[in-house]
Formats: C-alpha cells, structure tokens, sequence
C-alpha cells in the first residue's frame, strides 16, 4: 500500500494543531482548533487559507494550444485572452465528465489546475494533444473571503486590481508567483501558486495579518455546498453530463453550437431538447442532514432520483443538499421526499445556491 504524501505545508498544519486525514493520497487538514463550522465562519466573515498543494498544476505549450485544447473541452479557449481564467471540464464520448478544471492564459502558453483525485488521468489525457505538458512541482494555497482582498494586497498590493476570473504574476517577497483571483467557496478570494522551498515562509507571513485563519478540507466542503458549487466524484463524474449538471454556462455559444468535442452528440441533443434529470437544491425539513446516496421520492413514493452531496450549511443554518432528480420535479419550490432509514423524510426543491456567491467581478 502506498503511504499518503505530504504537501510541503505539512508541518506547518501539524505545528498549528491540523488534524490529518489521507484524501485522494494526500495527509491533508481536516479542521483545525477553531473546528468546521468556526473555519466555514471565519471564511464567511473574514478570510480563510486553505492549503490546496495536493491538486496538480500543468503547464501546455506550443504552437496552437488554444486549438488543440479544444478537442478535449468543450469552452472556447482561443478567445480566451492573455490573464484570464476559465472553469471547464474533459467530456468523454459518452458525453459526461472526466473531471472539472481551471485553465487560464499566458501570453504564449496555458495554464491548467486539475484535481488532485484525476490528477494522473488528467495529465495523461493533456498528453494525447500535440503539445509540451509540463507538471509544475509548486505550492499552492488559497485564501478565501471578504477579507482576502485586504490580506493579499498587503504584501502584493497589484493583486488588488485583478478581477473574478483574472490571474497574473507578481512579485511576492522576492519571488515571482501566479496569482489568481477565483476560489472554490463562493467568496472572493485568490489561489497562489508558491515555490515549495518558500511555501511555509510565506503563508506564515500571510498568517500574520489578525483576519486570516487556516481552514481545512471540512470546511472547504460545507462552503461549496452552500455555494451549490460541484465536487467531482459526487456531484459530477463520468456519467454526468455538462447539461444535467447545470454547467451549460461553461460552454460558450460557439462552443455549443460547432461541437467537435468529445460526447458533443449527447450535449446538443440535451441542449436542444432538455435532460432527462438535472442536478437542483434540496432542503430537507428539520434539522437533520441528507447526504450522499439518499434516495428522493414523489409525494406517491415513487424514486426520481438521489442525493449527490449533503450536509449541514452553518451559514445557511439548517441542512443543505444537491442531487439529480427528474427533469419534470425540479422546479423549485416542489415538495418531495428524501427515504431514509425506510422513513419518508419532507424536503424542498430550491433553486441553487444555497448562499449568495460574492465574487469580486
């Protein structure tokens, strides 16, 4: 069995009281002193560091990236200008998900971040296009929140100007770094790509500012649940479809209607006439969450689908679910019921997120 890696920031978790669990083959913070629901709060309310080092950064150069890019997903790339970023996703022929990522543009090459769970098969997968991939063996942290803005520009003032989707490099006390301005909390916030011989020096120098906190992989889940942001392997995988999903917005409009990516018979077909299921809110009555694999009837008992990602949204204060359920039951506000423990349980369609999103556009 293969032991768990380390990210270079873990002594730095373990000396501030990270309690450490094995994800995606990574040991990795789950909560720290202040516990889930006070990280969810601090990122809410102030600002929160999470180390995201485990997921894989790759650089793509060569003539015609852009293009080549293409083939693979289904968004517009060569339109894409120089310091902007984009959320995407691999299709397959099936027309569902390999797997969500960040690409973003450089002057004369491409930037991608993948997750740290597909990162071997993503990797591989950029390596079938005529272009150089290179893995870049570097640190990367997020810092999430109202505050962010004020945390990083203290020591990177020009990080201020970047925008929702906007990335660059800078310099951040003596080295160059990439700086992006994007999240996955639903807050406003950067991810910071930093060399791994500095990683803890510099987030313990971004530590010092009295709104910042370290956060772990528990709250970053209960945040971008409320966000009604997806988790890959939950909330999309490999027989979902980018339609189903909610994730349409994704696919520019020339995108849509040219094709030539993988599954793009399936996607414009669901385009066109609608899915047969869709990914929607679900609010559970009470107190009690609703987690993965519950299974959500009509009010006649019949299954029309299942839960995909649940728990409780301390900023929502109650419980909070996403799942994929029968096109003709998603209209928000429709009644249903989550089976669990042979027990039918009241519950909500509402329409995502479940927080506002406070992207800084």
């Amino acid at each position: 069995m293969t032991e768990p890696q380390k990210t270079p920031l873990y002594d730095l978790h373990v000396a501030l009281g990270g309690k450490m669990v094995d994800f995606a083959g990574w040991l990795m913070p789950v909560n720290y002193a202040l516990g889930v629901a006070g990280e969810h709060k601090q990122c809410r309310e102030k600002a929160a560091l999470f180390d995201v080092s485990h997921m894989g950064q790759v650089g793509l150069h060569g003539e015609d990236v852009a293009a080549k890019l293409e083939t693979l997903c289904p968004s517009a790339f060569t339109t894409l200008p120089s310091g902007k970023s984009r959320y995407t996703f691999f299709t397959n022929p099936e027309g569902g998900i390999m797997d969500d990522l960040i690409v973003s543009a450089a002057d004369d090459y491409m930037f991608a971040v993948v997750n740290a769970s597909m990162r071997e098969q993503d990797v591989a997968h950029l390596k079938t296009l005529d272009v150089e991939v290179i893995e870049i063996d570097r640190s990367l942290i997020a810092i999430q929140g109202p505050s962010a803005e004020a945390v990083v520009s203290a020591i990177v003032p020009e990080a201020a100007e970047l925008k929702f989707m906007e990335t660059g490099l800078f310099d951040l006390l003596g080295d160059e770094c990439r700086i992006s301005r994007l999240g996955y909390t639903g807050e406003d916030g950067y991810e910071i790509s930093l060399p791994n011989e500095r990683a803890v020096e510099i987030t313990q120098k971004f530590l010092e500012h009295p709104d910042l906190e370290m956060a772990g992989l528990g709250a970053r889940d209960s945040l971008r649940l409320e966000a009604g942001l997806c988790l890959y392997g939950n909330d999309i995988d490999n027989s979902t479809s980018p339609v189903e999903a909610n994730l349409t917005w994704a696919m520019q409009k020339r995108r849509r209607e040219e094709g030539g990516f993988p599954g793009a018979e399936r996607i414009q077909r669901e385009l066109a006439d609608g899915p047969s299921r869709r990914l929607v809110g679900i609010k559970p009555e009470g107190r009690a969450p609703a987690r993965r694999g519950v299974e959500v009837a009509d009010k006649n008992g019949n299954v029309i689908g299942a839960i995909s990602s649940g728990g409780f949204g301390p900023t929502y204060g109650g419980p909070v679910s996403m799942g994929y359920i029968a096109e003709m039951f998603a209209e928000p506000g429709t009644e249903v019921d989550l089976l669990i423990r042979g027990k039918a349980m009241p519950a909500t369609i509402i329409k995502l997120p479940f927080v506002q999103q406070n992207y800084k556009r």
